[in-house]
């Protein structure tokens, strides 16, 4: 008989307790599936003697390694079990997997197991931790991982599902058994829950689950989750502390347990809640850093736009023939005069293109039977180039992103002009034309799109830092 579901299993260096898994689903005849991030131990091996299919993936979070496993297995079975290696199925679970059957199932897309958790040996009964029921059965291509979640991971399965109270899944990771790994493993921890709650915060992460008091196990933890959310830091911990041990019995355990409890249900969340307040201060004094002071950029902008116009006028004079004339800068450095013959250069080419006869000098530009038109100092751009440069150069952004619209800018600018240029050489009737000067006109056009463009890289730039602070 074909099997009606099959295993995904998720490793990393767990020779430990591997074995002690597969052990207990042996006998079972149902495909194993290993997605492993790494082991640098004996689980490959393992894996491989237990004839297990077998991927690796590096690991981000536990949601997006079930994500990955659940979307590049190639299970043909109509059912799924997801289990962590330090998990164990039991004999009475084991009994009802033996008797399961899809077709006694039509109606249900996933089941839940009661879970009995172990610290240092010790099952860990109560404080909220028994009975606890996993999402760990549901209908392949059904069932999905809940990306939604930084580090309590969940499956969600839409549609009816059952719990089975009978029969457990025993959860002891022995390598917690040294308790610094422990402390170390829910410091890491506490870094993703901090961040998934500054997230949820500022409405960018949300919950996938419906929450609901009397719903299943996991709408009931989602309704908790909110109510958590709620409460003020630092108090919820020593609140929650004291439910589990008050009200849910944990008073009743042994001192093994009763040190879980408070590790788990006070130090944890403290530290969580002393992390969450430290991302909110970095990311206040990240904002304050990044704020734009309207003085200042102001000041800056006048002050490099009068720098870089008045120094094109003042190179125009030493560069012109009289009283301060330099003959090296006209003759080696005379990027205005450079300028010049690049756009009538350019518009002579273009005009010739289209069938004209045209020819040019250093400043003139003659179209046969058309005209000619001169190329003064105060076409060629210099003063707009001076406010767009002054205006991106004043504005608090990285050099790179600076350049990347700048460069584009003074470039799209000179075109236009070359445009300009053109038509003008061609179409332009200066008799008919005395309303408006075309010299207006053409920088009335160029400031407006200057000016839209300019909003649209502001406005980019305004996301680009909110994105980052979130």
């Amino acid at each position: 008989m074909a099997p009606s579901y099959s295993f995904i299993i998720i490793t990393y260096n767990e020779e430990q307790h591997l074995p002690r898994l597969l052990h207990s689903i042996d006998g079972l005849n149902a495909p194993i599936f290993i997605l492993d991030s790494g082991s640098n131990d004996k689980t490959m091996e393992i894996a491989g003697q237990a004839g297990a299919t077998i991927l690796r993936h590096p690991f981000v979070n536990h949601p997006q390694q079930w994500d990955f496993a659940l979307k590049n297995f190639r299970v043909v079975t109509p059912w799924v079990i997801c289990l962590d290696a330090d998990q164990v199925v039991t004999p009475e679970l084991k009994e009802l997997l033996i008797k399961f059957k899809d077709e006694d199932h039509q109606q249900v897309n996933g089941i839940y197991f009661n879970r009995k958790n172990f610290f240092k040996g010790r099952w860990v009964r109560y404080g909220g931790y028994y009975p606890f029921y996993m999402l760990k059965m549901f209908r392949y291509g059904i069932g999905y991982s809940d990306l939604n979640e930084h580090m309590d991971h969940r499956f969600i399965v839409p549609g009816t599902t059952i719990i089975w109270k009978q029969g457990h899944i025993l959860e002891e990771n022995l390598k917690e058994n040294d308790i610094a790994f422990w402390i170390n493993k829910h410091n890491r921890y506490s870094d993703l829950v901090a961040q998934e709650e500054v997230e949820r915060m500022q409405n960018i992460r949300r919950q996938t689950l419906k929450p609901n008091l009397f719903g299943s196990p996991d709408e009931r933890t989602a309704w908790l989750k909110q109510l958590w959310w709620q409460l003020p830091r630092y108090v919820r911990p020593a609140l929650y502390f004291s439910y589990r041990m008050i009200f849910q019995l944990g008073i009743f355990e042994g001192r093994t347990s009763v040190i879980f409890h408070f590790l788990q249900g006070f130090w944890f969340r403290l530290v969580v809640d002393i992390k969450i307040d430290e991302l909110l201060k970095n990311k206040q004094k990240q904002a304050s850093t990044n704020q734009i002071s309207p003085f200042k950029f102001a000041l800056k902008f006048v002050m490099l736009f009068l720098v870089l116009y008045y120094f094109n006028i003042l190179f125009l004079g030493v560069t012109s023939p009289g009283n301060h004339y330099s003959s090296f800068l006209a003759t080696h450095l005379n990027y205005i005069e450079g300028l010049r013959s690049l756009l009538l250069s350019c518009s002579a080419l273009i005009i010739s293109w289209l069938g004209f006869d045209v020819i040019h000098n250093h400043i003139d530009l003659l179209v046969a039977g058309k005209g000619a038109i001169r190329l003064a100092y105060d076409c060629l751009g210099l003063a707009i180039m001076s406010f767009v440069t002054a205006f991106v150069f004043a504005y608090p952004k990285k050099l790179r992103q600076k350049l990347m619209f700048l460069i584009p800018a003074i470039l799209g600018i000179q075109l236009l002009n070359v445009t300009r240029l053109v038509l003008l050489a061609l179409f332009w009737n200066r008799k008919a034309n005395k309303v408006i000067d075309h010299h207006t006109l053409f920088n009335i056009i160029l400031y407006i799109l200057l000016m839209i463009s300019l909003y649209f890289w502001i406005k980019h730039n305004h996301k680009s830092t909110v994105s980052k602070q979130t």
